[in-house]
């Protein structure tokens, strides 16, 4: 991270670049038992929540990341019903996910709650939903959470969590996993933000390598664009139990009835397209 009076700018030592936003004031900055969370008001992308000196969202662009973590893996499981949202503190997908009528129950599982009471505060429009009778929160461990869940007590996970640094790091592993693949049922799907395939193939391939490992019968990366992450190319990785991404439910995705402002059936099926480069790393790991 580096800071003037002017810009906040995110270094990517990996990937040799850097993104910075012009910003007007800091609005909030405190350090938790876990990590360090700074709130910045910029000038053309609304607020800013830093995290460890990460940009984790903005105001402007939020939706096209909170969009393609949830409604890719909900029409792709077959009938979705019980929900369980690892991370995914400042709310903004729970709110995705409550779109869907069908949805019966959402457990939001966060390790440090002032993630979620600082988004109420500067990110409201993400939080809309916190109210939803469907939804509940808990705020702990997701690893412990996810290995002492009873087998085939849900139908999608969605970990939406930080980098796989610090607390984070055990949400990228095999028996991360397997934990998540006992608690689906027959047919589930598990989705987790997994980087740029441009600077992070070394994050990304072991994903799926863990993801087969621990039976998941499919793998597949959806790509889409996310200008404040590093390279502007983002993906959320789906591993698959039961059902598969060509079955996924075109029909009901292109007759949803919530609004969204990036995903439709169309940008659905284009984030499942495999840039050629993607899949020889794959093929070839």
């Amino acid at each position: 991270m580096v800071l003037d009076a002017n810009w906040f700018t995110e270094v990517c030592e990996e990937g040799g670049s850097a993104f910075s936003l012009k910003i007007r004031r800091k609005l909030h900055e405190e350090q938790t038992p876990y990590q360090r969370i700074e709130i910045y008001e910029t000038e053309t992308f609304g607020n800013l929540m830093v995290i460890d000196g990460f940009i984790m969202l903005s105001s402007r662009d939020n939706f096209l990341y909170h969009e393609m973590m949830s409604h890719p893996a909900l029409f792709t499981h077959p009938a979705p019903r019980r929900v369980v949202i690892i991370g995914g503190g400042d709310c903004g997908t729970l709110r995705e996910v409550l779109r869907h009528p069908e949805i019966e129950h959402v457990l939001q599982v966060e390790i440090d709650e002032r993630v979620t009471r600082l988004a109420e505060q500067y990110f409201p429009e993400l939080c809309e939903a916190n109210g939803d009778p469907r939804a509940e929160f808990f705020f702990g461990d997701g690893i412990r959470w996810m290995a002492e869940a009873e087998p085939g007590s849900v139908d999608v996970i969605i970990v939406d969590s930080t980098d796989p640094i610090g607390p984070a790091k055990g949400l990228f592993t095999e028996d991360f996993y397997r934990n998540c693949h006992r608690a689906l049922g027959e047919a589930g799907v598990v989705v987790q933000q997994s980087e740029s395939p441009l600077y992070h193939l070394d994050i990304l391939l072991p994903m799926h390598r863990a993801m087969r490992a621990a039976g998941f019968s499919e793998t597949r990366s959806l790509h889409f664009p996310q200008p404040v992450y590093p390279s502007g190319w983002w993906t959320a990785t789906m591993g698959l139990k039961g059902c598969t991404t060509d079955g996924w439910r075109r029909a009901d995705a292109a007759g949803k009835t919530f609004p969204t402002r990036y995903y439709s059936a169309e940008t659905h099926a284009a984030a499942l397209a495999q840039p050629p480069f993607f899949l020889q790393a794959l093929e070839g790991s």
